[in-house]
């Protein structure tokens, strides 16, 4: 429910001010209006002169950071950061966390959460909960689902963590590709934004039925101006303008191809895509023999399926490296929640291929005679744009 920003402000400076305080960041900006810095960040720090809340700021090239001292030079300077028209506010403190966005109509969307209290271990000891989006996070009380959908999305969220630099600031645009119920997608919101960055996501999905529940979600969420969602296929849904980040949770088979095939043609800066089944290229293994002196890698049908898992995702690997980006595959989550486990992580370079790539790519598919599905949609693609 919107709330009267004015107020919501007071709140807001309250608690940075508030000796509890653990850190705040202020980023993205209202409609209308530019604030002079594109990011801040307040954290209490212990000096030799004594205790001081640290302000860094981000003009968007290089960072400034002071220290100033608790009491009317604090106050002086939280006001001033406060007078900034900023369009997101995220603020942790020892109790409570509270996350506040300006609406295009001037308003504060306001959420509040106590903080998370950390896993005792036996014996007394404090444990820091395994979670970097809480599951108790009031989103899911949306959203829904299971313990172990809502552990995939977190630990996907941590591959991204690990992906965006510490420095990054917005406006951030994002796409998930074949994003079903959208779990990944209204989590990455939540994370990315509580980061401070000025996102707008966009959930693609082939089903009409799936847009309208989304786009109904973000509205109850009060997330509809920054969260939006299209119906249509991973390669031909229209998406404008291009994005920075594509992510693909478990789309299936050539799916993940359509996906990445996508980022490529964008231009995105970082793709992440974790891969669901792989029956193209287990078909192909099926219809011809193995070449020497391989056959017993695909005699057993077991041995063979999987073999096609790894075979995939190393030319998917390839394939992205030779247009300019640079590729891992990596495991995201234990197996224990999902067998489908495994994350392409690439990150555009722009760097050119070498010729000992190429060759290396290519022998690979030549000795095993497949078409790689990845490679036949990137075949002469020009771009759709590549994100600015």
């Amino acid at each position: 429910m919107p709330e009267p920003l004015d107020a919501a402000l007071t709140e807001v400076r309250a608690l940075l001010l508030d000796p509890a305080l653990t850190r705040a960041v202020a980023a993205g900006r209202r409609r209308g209006h530019r604030p002079s810095v594109v990011r801040a960040e307040l954290r209490p720090v212990t000096l030799k002169a004594g205790p001081r809340l640290q302000i860094s700021t981000s003009d968007g090239a290089r960072p400034y950071t002071r220290n100033v001292a608790p009491g009317v030079e604090a106050g002086a300077a939280v006001d001033a950061l406060l007078a900034e028209p900023f369009g997101n506010w995220h603020v942790e403190t020892a109790d409570a966390t509270l996350q506040l966005r300006v609406t295009k109509s001037g308003e504060a969307q306001v959420h509040r959460a106590a903080a998370s209290r950390p896993a005792a271990e036996p014996g007394g000891h404090d444990r820091e909960k395994d979670y970097l989006l809480d599951p108790g996070d009031p989103i899911f009380a949306e959203i829904g689902g299971s313990a172990a959908k809502r552990r995939q999305v977190d630990a996907f969220l941590r591959a991204l963590a690990a992906t965006l630099p510490d420095d990054l600031t917005g406006p951030l645009r994002v796409v998930d590709l074949g994003c079903g119920n959208a779990y990944l997608t209204f989590a990455a919101h939540r994370y990315l934004t509580a980061r401070g960055l000025d996102v707008e996501l966009v959930g693609v999905d082939v089903r009409e039925d799936q847009r309208r529940r989304n786009t109904e979600l973000a509205e109850r969420l009060g997330w509809a101006d920054q969260v939006h969602f299209v119906a249509g296929t991973i390669a031909d849904a229209v998406v404008e303008p291009a994005p920075d980040l594509v992510l693909a949770l478990h789309a299936c088979d050539t799916a993940t191809d359509e996906a990445l095939a996508r980022a490529v043609r964008w231009g995105a800066r970082w793709v992440l895509a974790a891969p669901c089944c792989h029956h193209d290229i287990a078909a192909q293994l099926r219809a011809r023999p193995a070449p020497a002196p391989y056959d017993l890698l695909t005699r057993q049908g077991i041995l063979r399926e999987r073999f096609a898992d790894v075979l995939t995702d190393a030319l998917r690997a390839g394939l992205l490296r030779l247009h300019g980006y640079r590729a891992e595959v990596v495991e995201f989550v234990d197996s224990r929640h999902t067998p489908r486990n495994l994350l392409i992580r690439a990150r555009r370079t722009g760097t050119a291929p070498t010729d000992a790539q190429r060759a290396e790519y290519r022998e690979l598919v030549d000795q095993w005679q497949v078409t790689p599905r990845l490679e036949t949609l990137l075949s002469g693609a020009g771009t759709d744009g590549p994100a600015a």
